[in-house]
């Protein structure tokens, strides 16, 4: 019998390690898995990738996805070919900004 907690942290590692296969065999291990999020250590002479950081809650949301078979797919080849030291999903410059505060969208009207 399983319970939803240990359900969800399947998931997350099972997601996790399918987004992560699209590497060559035995390149990424996982080093860290805390709270928040799932750590990869890439070891692999000529990647210029050395980490691979996945967030728990963007895991979850990949799961219940109907589309999560394509976005896997599309993870898997931005991690193929990134030339970045280190690839995170969310990516930062495509995680939407937090709308500004009533305080600051009255200063900038100014």
């Amino acid at each position: 019998m399983t319970t939803a907690g240990s359900t969800k942290k399947y998931d997350e590692t099972r997601i996790a390690e399918e987004i992560v296969s699209g590497l060559p065999a035995g390149v990424a291990r996982v080093c860290s898995a805390d709270r928040n999020s799932i750590r990869y250590a890439v070891l692999a002479p000529g990647l210029p990738l050395r980490s691979i950081v996945l967030s728990r809650a963007s895991l979850r949301r990949l799961a219940e996805d109907p589309e999560r078979a394509v976005k896997i797919e599309y993870l898997q080849r931005d991690l193929a070919t990134t030339r970045a030291a280190e690839f995170r999903y969310p990516r930062p410059k495509v995680a939407p900004l937090p709308a500004p505060s009533l305080h600051a969208r009255l200063a900038m009207a100014r």
